[in-house]
């Protein structure tokens, strides 16, 4: 339950307190959230201590009546609205004409309630204020939030990208100073070191930018019929090289399966986990790729014999930049971006990603896609 903090100016005590009390005793249900808030109440007799209170601590709605005492209530008004605080403010006055009406709305005021006023008109107005309140917190939640995940975001490329960088530029060093010797040849190995920590940081770049495009929904998305059978031998084929260094054999069921979708989300889905399936396979091992369509839904499976993973690492492979780390796994390179970018790409397609892992013996990916395409057929 939300709590709203609620300030009461009026002179007249009577109508003070009883505001107060209702106040105490009121619940609003929240139209958006279906959650339920309720009120905190201060009390001010005039307008200098009412702006007292506010410099100490802002309420977040303000019942300000604006016959006064001293400085009146649209002087108040004028002033908060200076403050800047997002405060909203109910006017309250015997006056209401549509004129005050205006000048409260030119000063910020949020609504105007005319005197005399019964519990149900007092709770319509501060329900609809309560709404908008709730609404711009949440906003601010939001904001902040955003913030805070790309702060830690770009904390952890800049880490994940110093880390290869440093060791090229030690290796550099080792032969700019000819630590080994004349001989280029000694430094073959320093060389290829360099090259696979520049892949290593390309891949990087290439992960973050298919991340980036489709978190922002900048890049254009073009829905067609996609064959499934060959845009994974597409993927095969591009990777067959680095399974054969290992005698990794990639089976693929051709059934042909067929979806409305994007090629180029497709083809990111598939790189990433046949990818995978080879990096963290054993030598001799096998990847079995397969796909099943049934009704709107098409299933991506891709199963490997590989080191497995804990329940643990399962439950979180699919954030940004998680991997998995362990002595298996320390010189295997990769981004820790391509689970994650994969989650991201079901998700447009109203979808779902999983893992199922059993260490030492191998990890089954599924993905669940729906399929725009046969809900457009079945609705004809």
């Amino acid at each position: 339950m939300d709590t709203i903090k609620v300030l009461v100016v009026d002179d007249e005590i009577g109508i003070r307190v009883s505001i107060a009390r209702i106040l105490k005793k009121m619940t609003i249900v929240l139209s958006e959230e279906e959650t339920e808030a309720h009120f905190e109440v201060e009390q001010a007799e005039t307008g200098e201590q009412a702006l007292q209170l506010i410099r100490e601590s802002p309420p977040e709605i303000l019942l300000l009546d604006n016959k006064l005492p001293g400085i009146s209530g649209f002087q108040v008004l004028e002033q908060i609205a200076a403050m800047n605080l997002g405060i909203q403010t109910v006017m309250i006055t015997a006056y209401a004409s549509i004129e005050n009406a205006i000048h409260a709305a030119r000063q910020g005021a949020y609504d105007m309630l005319p005197k005399p006023f019964t519990p149900v008109e007092l709770k319509r107005v501060l329900e609809k204020v309560a709404n908008h309140v709730i609404m711009a917190r949440r906003a601010r939640e939001l904001a902040a939030e955003k913030k805070r995940v790309r702060f830690q975001f770009i904390s952890v490329l800049a880490h994940e990208l110093q880390v290869p960088i440093n060791a090229i530029e030690n290796y550099l060093r080792v032969m700019r100073d000819r630590t080994l010797g004349e001989d280029m040849k000694s430094y073959d190995a320093y060389l290829d070191r360099c090259l696979l920590r520049s892949e290593y940081m390309r891949k990087m770049i290439s992960d973050l930018l298919d991340l980036t495009r489709i978190e922002s929904g900048e890049r254009a998305r073009t829905l067609e019929p996609c064959n499934l059978v060959e845009a994974a031998r597409l993927a095969m084929d591009a990777l067959a090289g680095e399974a054969a260094q290992r005698g990794i054999e990639l089976v693929l069921d051709t059934r042909r399966v067929s979806i409305l979708a994007d090629h180029t989300e497709i083809d990111i889905i598939l790189n990433n986990l046949i990818s995978n399936a080879i990096k963290y396979n054993r030598d001799q091992g096998k990847v079995e790729i397969a796909f099943y369509k049934k009704g709107d839904e098409v299933k991506i499976q891709v199963a490997d014999t590989g080191i497995g993973m804990s329940a643990e690492d399962c439950s979180r492979i699919f954030n940004d930049f998680a991997r998995i780390k362990n002595t298996r796994t320390s010189r295997i390179l990769g981004s820790g971006l391509g689970l994650s970018t994969v989650k991201k790409i079901a998700l447009l397609y109203n979808g779902s990603v999983s893992v199922s892992s059993v260490p030492d013996e191998g990890t089954t990916f599924t993905v669940i896609l729906k399929d725009a395409g046969a809900a457009d057929s079945t609705n004809r």
